[in-house]
């Protein structure tokens, strides 16, 4: 008997894996033809004016070109410090304009310190990343010897987006650098103007002399101010730190009246899924809007495999339409927002380095949901009954492609 069950487990774990193999390949093809036969579109956006939290100013940005054009004129209006970390910062046209713009900086005699994710940029040449010697490079990497990959606390990617310009003008949220980013993706990114970009000046510096190589200087850590309205989280894998997720969990919990969530990878886990069900269940008004069909066709079936039991709670689930939406955002009661760099995802609440921002504002949450609003005209609803009616086929590749959430 034991020797017969020996026998079938594995059969039947590699007939799975065939399956799983076979139904992503399928899934990858359709996805590259889609892509070449139907370009993306553009989309609607809304620009907030904006507010101030704890002497701090903060501006929405839902529109690439925006947010990019005031990255480079804050670039270009620095006089001290530039600290610019990125997950993917692609060679294309932006790319070589943000790269002159350091340059030129750095040569004007700016400090100018890089950092960049070597593992998410391994398509760009490595020749866009040559820099002259005034500017100061980290190019991370998860495994620096070969016994770190036996390390799980060194699996984590640098997700995180954030420019600091002075210690004074901080950016932060889903923004790479890229001309797709600027043109075509429908995103989410937040500019502070005053003592609370300390938070993102801080998280620059932690994790470059963390990370730093022997011949790159080590930099001073700033004075953190107090503030209960305005607090960039960090995730950090190597210290096992992970309150990103916490933070979610507590304020869905806490919801009262409304959660309007934006996820361009909504996976859930288990305790997050049942915070959400829960607010549902109690009456809160819960909404959900993801990409319909995002830049990772996989994540986009592993999201679907939770809408049953969502949209049976009573969330609503909305898909966005012709464009890649890709913020991590979410607001509740307009009282509490979040924005940053962190997807409801595994890799993201419990594996990359990332960062989000809290913001307990009326105003801010205000200017939230008016963008929320505003991408749902571009979405559509997906209902219980329609969702209900889908083909018995899309419904055995969601239960096959399940088990490989906790690799997304």
């Amino acid at each position: 008997m034991d020797l017969v069950f020996l026998h079938i487990v594995p059969t039947i774990l590699g007939g799975v894996f065939a399956i799983q193999l076979l139904i992503v390949s399928v899934l990858l093809i359709e996805s590259k033809v889609r892509r070449r036969r139907v370009p993306p579109e553009g989309f609607p956006f809304f620009l907030p004016p904006p507010v101030t939290v704890a002497g701090t100013e903060v501006q929405l940005y839902s529109a690439g070109r925006q947010v990019f054009d005031a990255m480079l004129a804050a670039i270009e209006g620095a006089r001290e410090t530039i600290y610019l970390e990125t997950f993917i910062w692609k060679g294309d046209t932006l790319g070589e304009r943000f790269k002159q713009a350091l340059i030129n900086k750095a040569r004007a005699g700016v400090a100018v310190y890089l950092i960049y994710d070597t593992f998410a940029n391994i398509v760009v040449p490595r020749s866009f990343f040559q820099f002259p010697p005034e500017v100061h490079v980290l190019p991370y990497r998860a495994w620096r010897r070969p016994w770190h990959a036996l390390d799980f606390r060194r699996y984590g990617r640098d997700h995180r987006k954030i420019l600091v310009v002075d210690g004074v003008v901080g950016f932060v949220g889903g923004y790479n650098i890229g001309e797709i980013y600027r043109t075509q993706w429908r995103d989410t990114h937040l500019r502070l103007v005053g003592p609370e970009v300390d938070d993102l000046t801080s998280a620059f510096v932690h994790f470059w002399n963390a990370n730093r190589y022997p011949h790159l200087p080590i930099l001073a850590l700033p004075c953190r101010s107090w503030s209960s309205e305005l607090r960039a989280h960090r995730n950090d894998p190597r210290q096992m730190i992970f309150p990103i997720r916490s933070i979610y969990i507590e304020s869905i919990e806490q919801a009262q009246k409304h959660i309007f969530m934006t996820q361009a990878y909504f996976i859930p886990d288990e305790a997050i899924l049942q915070a959400i069900r829960r607010a549902a269940r109690r009456g809160v008004d819960v909404r959900v809007l993801v990409p319909w069909e995002s830049n990772h066709v996989i994540a986009d079936w592993l999201a679907r495999h939770s809408f049953d039991l969502c949209l049976r709670s009573g969330v609503r689930i909305f898909g966005y339409q012709g464009a890649m939406i890709h913020a991590k955002t979410a607001t509740i009661d307009t009282i509490w927002s979040m924005v940053g760099t962190a997807n409801i995802d595994r890799l993201s609440l419990v594996g990359n380095y990332e960062i989000n921002v809290e913001i307990f504002s009326p105003a801010v949450a205000t200017a939230m949901e008016a963008i929320f609003c505003c991408d749902l005209t571009n979405a559509a609803e997906i209902r219980p009954e329609e969702w209900a009616r889908r083909s018995w086929l899309a419904r055995a590749s969601e239960l096959v492609l399940a088990p490989l959430w906790p690799f997304l």
